[in-house]
């Protein structure tokens, strides 16, 4: 099986970062940072503005990576590269009523650094990176669901 490359925004504002939960059906309490699969052809802050939007309708513009991340299965051989990328919002905002056209995010919102206390949130790095100005690498981070 070969390794799946996707693509994440940090997008911090008013010191809440967003977040999204990426399961049909709210079928899981993990949250993580909008973004998903890279696709063939198009860079990879040309498919972060394409998954952020699809995800959440905002439009973003795209900065500098800060974090790569990877997630693996030893069970089925499962194994993604997830690069983060610092966003920042152009257009839109939050809004209860955005469908994501392929139904996998259900919800999406800010959440400062106490309330991510509270929530399960992976990767495990992701709150260390979105509140400081550095670069992190985290590899082969176990995948839960």
């Amino acid at each position: 099986m070969s390794i799946r490359i996707a693509v994440r925004a940090v997008i911090v504002q008013e010191q809440g970062l967003l977040l999204v939960n990426a399961f049909p059906d709210q079928q899981s309490d993990l949250w993580c940072a909008p973004g998903g699969g890279a696709e063939k052809g198009a860079s990879l802050p040309d498919n972060l503005k394409r998954e952020v939007f699809e995800e959440t309708g905002l439009e973003i513009e795209v900065g500098p990576p800060c974090l790569v991340n990877e997630f693996h299965n030893p069970n089925d051989a499962f194994h993604q590269v997830d690069v983060f990328f610092r966003c920042r919002i152009t257009s839109g905002q939050i809004n209860a009523e955005w469908r994501d056209p392929e139904g996998i995010v259900t919800q999406r919102r800010f959440f400062t650094q106490n309330e991510i206390s509270r929530i399960r949130l992976k990767p495990d790095s992701l709150v260390d990176v979105a509140f400081s100005t550095g670069f992190a690498y985290d590899p082969l981070e176990l995948l839960v669901k």
